[in-house]
């Protein structure tokens, strides 16, 4: 049976998972790939998380991503954990193997990486320190993924900032906790900044940050893609700095997932891109 000829099947488990865009970027790719199958919203309750997780093999799902809030439960359930999702604490991608056992991964540094190249070519990692806003799971796929491209110095900022510091001290390195009341004065010498909380999102308060100190050669990057242009990127574009939304990292933590399950490592088009910014608005 050929690729073209079986029905494939994968989806995304979460509690909610409605709102996710992750289907509309599958089915756009088996669409153009001419592939036969779904990719299906899983609403998941958290006691039936790992019952959900293990039924995938009988199901025929060839795997499935994880989501708010399973993340870091799905972990336990899997036969195998890739080492760097261990490293970052959370699996966001399973794959179901052909002996039935369950792989996790993590695709989401990956994916903000990508997402960064595919706007600027010329960015590099280790141009200067970087600011890092959150503690969360976001922000240690994301500082996780900046230490291993080079980042000469991490400087990691948080309401909370005992979760800054032992974040710091689990990735060592670059990595460095710095209190939330110095997060205007440490940007003076930064290259970039990073906005891995929720800050910004829709419905939810923008966030507390002046960028008078930051250099204009400095990129802005934020990981929220509803609204495409948050707050914070709003204010950066307007003094001249570079931005990057959230939806390039949407996208691209998606392609190792489709090809893991299915073979095929997708292209980001244009017509995906506006298909995904028209239903965000």
């Amino acid at each position: 049976m050929t690729a073209q000829e079986r029905f494939w099947l994968a989806g995304v488990m979460g509690q909610p998972v409605i709102h996710s865009r992750s289907p509309m970027i599958h089915g756009h790719w088996f669409a153009q790939y001419g592939l036969k199958g779904a990719y299906v919203p899983l609403a998941i309750p958290p006691e039936r998380l790992e019952a959900a997780l293990r039924a995938l093999p009988a199901l025929g799902f060839s795997g499935c991503n994880i989501t708010l809030p399973h993340k870091v439960a799905a972990m336990a359930v899997m036969d195998e954990v890739d080492p760097r999702a261990r490293r970052i604490g959370a699996i966001n991608c399973v794959v179901v193997r052909p002996d039935g056992s369950l792989y996790g991964c993590n695709n989401d540094g990956f994916g903000y990486l990508e997402s960064v190249r595919e706007r600027f070519p010329d960015w590099r990692a280790d141009a200067g320190p970087i600011v890092v806003l959150g503690a969360g799971g976001g922000a240690r796929a994301v500082v996780a993924a900046l230490a291993d491209a080079g980042a000469p110095e991490i400087r990691l900022v948080n309401r909370n900032a005992d979760r800054a510091v032992a974040l710091a001290a689990e990735y060592g390195g670059p990595v460095r906790a710095v209190d939330w009341s110095r997060r205007a004065e440490i940007l003076d010498d930064a290259a970039m900044l990073v906005n891995t909380t929720t800050q910004g999102m829709t419905g939810q308060p923008a966030l507390d940050l002046a960028l008078d100190r930051l250099p204009v050669a400095a990129l802005v990057s934020d990981i929220v893609y509803i609204p495409l242009e948050t707050p914070l990127l709003a204010a950066a574009r307007l003094r001249g700095n570079r931005t990057v939304n959230g939806l390039g990292m949407l996208i691209n933590q998606a392609r190792p997932a489709f090809q893991a399950w299915f073979g095929i490592l997708p292209e980001v088009t244009a017509e995906l891109r506006a298909r995904l910014e028209a239903s965000v608005g």
